[in-house]
């Protein structure tokens, strides 16, 4: 889970954003915080000590599970405002915060039109371990598994039972 992002998607939303002409910056250390409020002073102080360069309410959870569930990953945060940190802006103001919000919706629809363009034309995930990640995660014996867990995530462990039944 040290890598939870999928490189290769990452590199096509860069591709996108260039076309698009968004201003972006590639890769960074997201933290997710619990919410919904904004940081502190001290808080937002600590996360920039920390090294993280966005700060939101959602993102590991789901990037954790994709990557549990052999699901290739990656993210797109749209900043909405500067934390409190920032000496040459104003501390969160909702007004603001939501006017930017509808801006970068906007600015969403477009960027999944380009991407997804760019995705069926082919991103080549050889080098990408995600799709073989069960086999390294899965210690209990599958005759040992619940039958209603298993058949819950028949989806997700089809994969992996083909290729042990082999």
């Amino acid at each position: 889970m040290a890598n939870p992002i999928a490189k290769e998607l990452m590199d096509s939303c860069e591709i996108v954003f260039k076309k698009l002409e968004f201003n972006y910056s590639y890769g960074g250390t997201y933290l997710a915080m619990e919410g919904p409020q904004f940081s502190t002073y001290a808080e937002s102080k600590l996360y920039r000590q920390w090294g993280c360069n966005v700060i939101g309410m959602t993102n590991m959870p789901e990037a954790k599970l994709a990557k549990e569930a052999e699901i290739r990953y990656c993210s797109i945060s749209m900043v909405t405002d500067y934390d409190c940190w920032h000496p040459d802006h104003d501390s969160v103001d909702i007004n603001i915060l939501l006017k930017t919000l509808n801006e970068n919706v906007e600015k969403s629809k477009l960027f999944i039109n380009e991407f997804s363009k760019l995705y069926y034309e082919g991103i080549d995930f050889s080098n990408n371990e995600t799709s073989t990640i069960l086999d390294s995660s899965i210690v209990t014996q599958m005759e040992n598994w619940d039958k209603e867990v298993s058949q819950n995530l028949s989806h997700i462990l089809k994969r992996y039972k083909d290729n042990a039944s082999q």
